[in-house]
């Protein structure tokens, strides 16, 4: 049975009414409901406000690290409200990876100054203190219309090269993000369907499904409209970087956490990466399409570690994660799809299940294209007089290369766009069980 599945007697345990609220999802879907703080309300986080504006040019003129060498250790006391813990989370996850990229070697030592309110700010909004898909895309932008699947209206808050590619490279998420809104209400809708076997219902959805997995490819591939490959993988790329299988890069332990007065702990994190957004996964859970890659490049761990859409469920804001727990035990669309019978309605069910199967691996395939463009081919070209990064030169002498997240790149988004594919196969499940 597939781990989506319930029996009727534990579906009804799920009858209460849905609260999106419970799980801090919008009518923006994983996005919040009005775009993110621009500023922290109280001046006494001024300290914080002035190195993050400033991002790009400390950077580049090298003092980044003296001057976050010089914050106070501020508390998260004065933080007000979930939109200023989440402007508070995404300002110290900046000022992390800046630290420890932004030089010539990578820096193993986080000072109190960021984490002491980074632990805290990560704590509350139960998320791991790095910089993660919510730092970067969704608690990262404004927008001129208020409708943000409109990308042209978006902007990034913050980025760490003050690039229109690295801030476009962001927005393009926030919009898929945005469009992806748009069929969470009927997908589960059609979920609560099942037990009722209502095929008219969950049919509507999925086509509805189909036609917006479209209008997501759509936008993601107009990622090469202002984002470079080059600038992407030389400049870009090495600050999305964790320090989770990072050793080649020069963080053998991960990154010291320092409290002060000798606490502290290594952490050994994965960078941002779209792997943690929600949206994606959980088109993949009403899908019934089951991912058991771990995403490791030392295959010698595969046995000792779970997949790697698994444990980077983690990576996402605490009520997301528990949203996409619970949409996986409404029941599976793909095992209905099995079911015996051959009625018009069971039909045309399946039909429009396999044609959303199909367009779900039709976005993986663009994934996979933007891979090779933005990743493979550049790796290969040589910066072309672009200063090469710890994290791009690792990459480029690495036999495979690896994510921002830590993992064995092509052979992992290639083994889940595969997996997407089997899971719209219904005719080998016929054959296995003689229908």
């Amino acid at each position: 049975m597939s781990p989506h599945a319930l029996s009727k007697s534990e579906a009804h345990a799920h009858d209460d009414p849905f609260s999106f609220q419970k799980y801090a999802i919008t009518r923006n879907g994983f996005l919040p409901v009005e775009e993110p703080l621009k500023m922290l309300s109280d001046s006494y986080y001024a300290p914080w406000e002035k190195v993050i504006q400033c991002l790009p040019g400390l950077l580049n003129a090298g003092r980044l690290r003296r001057d976050i060498n010089g914050l106070p250790v501020l508390s998260t006391n004065k933080l007000r409200d979930e939109a200023e813990w989440r402007r508070a989370y995404v300002i110290l996850t900046f000022l992390t990876h800046a630290y420890v990229w932004g030089g010539e070697r990578a820096e193993e030592m986080l000072p109190p100054a960021i984490s002491v309110p980074l632990l805290d700010a990560s704590k509350h909004l139960e998320v791991p203190p790095v910089a993660t898909y919510a730092s970067l895309n969704l608690w990262n932008f404004s927008s001129n219309t208020g409708d943000f699947a409109d990308l042209d209206s978006l902007r990034s808050l913050h980025t760490f090269t003050g690039t229109k590619d690295e801030a476009w490279f962001y927005l393009v998420s926030v919009a898929i993000e945005a469009q992806g809104a748009r069929i969470m209400t009927d997908m589960l809708n059609a979920l609560n369907s099942i037990k009722t076997r209502d095929y008219d219902t969950i049919t509507r959805a999925l086509k509805s499904l189909s036609d917006n997995i479209d209008k997501i490819g759509a936008l993601l591939e107009r990622m090469y409209e202002h984002c470079d490959p080059v600038v992407f993988f030389y400049q870009i790329r090495p600050f999305l970087a964790g320090s989770k299988n990072m050793a080649a890069a020069g963080l053998p332990s991960g990154v010291f956490y320092d409290e002060g007065n000798g606490r502290g702990s290594w952490q050994p994190l994965r960078g941002g990466s779209n792997g943690q957004s929600s949206l994606i996964q959980f088109l993949d859970i009403v899908l019934g399409v089951e991912h058991k890659t771990d995403g490791n490049s030392n295959r010698r761990t595969q046995a000792q570690t779970p997949a790697f859409h698994e444990e980077v469920r983690s990576y996402m804001p605490g009520p997301h994660r528990r949203f996409l727990e619970h949409v996986a035990h409404l029941g599976s669309i793909r095992e209905l799809a099995t079911l015996p019978g051959s009625t018009p309605e069971q039909e045309r069910f399946r039909e429009a299940y396999q044609t959303a199967t199909r367009i779900m691996t039709d976005l993986r395939n663009k994934h996979l294209q933007i891979v090779a463009r933005y990743i493979v081919l550049p790796s290969k070209r040589g910066p072309s007089g672009t200063k090469v990064n710890l994290v791009s030169a690792s990459a480029v002498k690495d036999e495979q290369l690896t994510g921002t997240a830590g993992t064995a790149l092509l052979p992992f988004l290639k083994k889940t766009r595969d997996e997407t594919l089997q899971a719209g196969q219904l005719e080998q499940v016929y054959q296995k069980s003689g229908l």
